[in-house]
């Protein structure tokens, strides 16, 4: 288990959408790669992170699983010669590398968006479904509890996650803030490219809302809505639902303005509408605030609200590794002592063996209460006994000389043998 740790996968970084699509897996995907990686693989442990951003594995190991791996993603996800996307792919074969690098994506240090709030939650659920499929042992179920335990000391300690610091997130921040007086808002997204789609994916943060997609490709809109729930408009009716909706969010593509005020001239502006426009071109007449009741919020707008969000957690980045490294150092300690647990516990078996065979060739004659008082007596000389052996132990592992330390209790006490003599 110590050292054992390592990290596959590809992100944004350097791998195109369509090929980040490609490799991207749902829960049931990843259920059933992890089931695969668990019967065609030298892996004991595993946990898979795949997002829109990013598709990685991190497992342990004794020996490199990279080839392993790429085959078996192939074969989950019916993709044939992986080795031609193999450029796109990095391999972390180095234990700490990897550990350090599910702490940065965890925390949001490499997210595409510095700070992302999503991520914890997408790593939440990575474990919760390597532990269904029982693919999490002792190392990943401590390091995963030390990384949620640091993300909590980042939010509390740290600027790190203020304020929304991105374009979707910040009109999502600001849509919330506006409507806290709506009881049920209606909310319009009109057009789903990039943009579009992660501002409608963000707006389920709104507890209470309604929500309508709509979209020149009404393919896209109603695969949208029935994950999200949402209703679907027909694009050829956008200018009725423009009309109805208490906020809209246009991210266009188009030369010219398609929201005008003329939209507004027959239909009475009752209460504030709210307009975001996110569109480059801008898809919403400019001067739309003339009509009495309509607010307009451009991209320039957002992206100045979401700069500034961003400032503080890039400025909020020293701490953020600071409490990283103090969490890592406390977690390679026990990996340490992990790694001799098994002759610490050698030991007690052999020592514990030693007594109980003696107390029996010895005390065969005396009262049940004189053999309670012998036990009790004898399993207090064990405990301090090997209290000194252990203390060394651990402190061995932190100076990195417990190989030797190990060598020496195995020959001392014969544990080998004993262990053997034990299973008999």
């Amino acid at each position: 288990m110590h050292n054992q740790f390592k990290a596959v996968g590809l992100s944004y970084k350097k791998t195109p959408l369509e090929t980040r699509e490609l490799f991207s897996m749902d829960q049931k995907a990843i259920k059933a790669f992890l089931n695969l990686l668990n019967d065609y693989s030298e892996i004991s442990e595993a946990i898979v992170l795949s997002t829109c951003n990013r598709t990685e594995i991190f497992y342990s190991s004794p020996t490199d699983q990279f080839d392993t791996i790429l085959k078996l993603i192939g074969i989950a996800k019916g993709i044939e010669e992986t080795q031609n996307y193999a450029q796109y792919f990095f391999s972390f074969a180095k234990h700490e590398d990897a550990v350090l690098h599910l702490f940065n994506v965890s925390i949001g240090l490499e997210a595409q968006v510095i700070g992302d709030l999503q991520i914890i939650n997408q790593v939440k659920n990575a474990y919760q479904w390597s532990a269904d499929e029982n693919m999490a042992g002792p190392f990943i179920h401590r390091l995963l509890h030390t990384i949620f335990f640091t993300n909590k000391r980042v939010v509390q300690e740290t600027a790190f996650r203020d304020g929304a610091a991105s374009v979707s997130y910040a009109t999502v921040d600001l849509i919330s803030e506006l409507t806290t007086g709506i009881q049920t808002p209606k909310i319009l997204v009109l057009g789903l490219g990039e943009i579009g789609e992660d501002v409608a994916r963000n707006l389920e943060n709104i507890a209470s809302k309604e929500v309508f997609v709509c979209n020149r490709s009404i393919e896209k809109a109603q695969a949208l809505a029935d994950e999200l729930g949402y209703q679907v408009i027909d694009f050829a009716q956008y200018e009725s639902a423009v009309a109805e909706a208490d906020i809209i969010i246009s991210s266009v593509t188009t030369d010219e303005p398609i929201i005008h005020k003329s939209l507004f001239a027959t239909n009475k502006v009752m209460s504030h509408k709210y307009l975001f426009d996110l569109s480059v071109p801008r898809s919403i007449e400019k001067d739309i605030e003339s009509v009495n009741g309509l607010l307009l919020y451009n991209i320039d707008n957002i992206q100045a609200k979401a700069s500034k969000a961003l400032e503080k957690r890039i400025a909020a980045i020293p701490d953020v590794k600071s409490i990283i490294n103090e969490a890592i150092t406390e977690f390679g300690s026990w990996t340490q002592e992990m790694e001799v647990s098994p002759v610490i516990n050698k030991l007690k078996n052999a020592l514990e063996d030693i007594r109980k065979n003696e107390i029996a060739r010895h005390l065969k004659k005396i009262s049940p209460e004189e053999s309670e008082l012998v036990d009790k007596v004898t399993k207090s000389m064990m405990q301090k006994i090997i209290k000194l052996p252990v203390l060394q132990l651990k402190a061995a592992c932190k100076r990195g000389e417990a190989d030797s330390l190990i060598e020496v209790l195995n020959d001392l006490f014969n544990l080998e043998k004993q262990e053997e003599q034990l299973k008999k």
